[in-house]
């Protein structure tokens, strides 16, 4: 799903895209809050390697055994920065149990999620997917859209969309994986 960079570039061109991607989001109030779509086949999520805002580098096979959130979503995005500070407060809340939070930015520079930061902070790490290749192998429909893979490295869950990550039913499936 790579996006132009100049299409992306431009308020009007960002505008368009983000009007589109929600109306691609679910259209019930439920969904939004705490909602994932289990994926039953379980496929092996593919892999990536990509640089963070630090400069370290991160494969997804290194944190196999935990429990990997894996986040796509960009800057401009307004669904994104409503469901960032409720990612980050699961993180907070599960990581002493083996739990991972990757941000997966598409497609914009390190400068820019910088001073987004200001406003959205974030402790998890944020990777560059700045060629968008790691967005084009994955099942991606719009963002945001977030996966939960198991200890195995599967994709157990899916949500197209925000998501409120501090509700109930989203908190009881990120448990359960936790426990296996």
């Amino acid at each position: 799903m790579r996006v132009p960079d100049l299409y992306v570039a431009s308020s009007r061109g960002r505008a368009i895209l983000c009007a589109f991607l929600l109306l691609a989001l679910p259209l019930t109030s439920g969904a939004a809050e705490g909602q994932l779509t289990p994926l039953l086949e379980h496929p092996q999520a593919p892999t990536f390697e990509l640089e963070d805002m630090d400069g370290e580098w991160h494969r997804l096979e290194q944190y196999r055994g935990q429990v990997v959130v894996v986040n796509f979503w960009a800057t401009w995005c307004p669904p994104c920065r409503e469901e960032l500070p409720s990612l980050q407060r699961l993180w907070e809340d599960k990581r002493d149990q083996g739990l991972v939070v990757l941000g997966v930015n598409v497609g914009e520079d390190a400068e820019r999620i910088f001073f987004f930061t200001a406003d959205y902070p974030v402790d998890f790490p944020l990777l560059l997917d700045r060629d968008s290749a790691v967005i084009e192998a994955w099942p991606v429909r719009g963002i945001p859209t977030t996966f939960i893979l198991d200890r195995e490295g599967r994709m157990a869950y899916r949500a197209i969309g925000a998501r409120e990550f501090d509700a109930p039913e989203l908190r009881a499936r990120v448990r359960e994986l936790l426990d296996d």
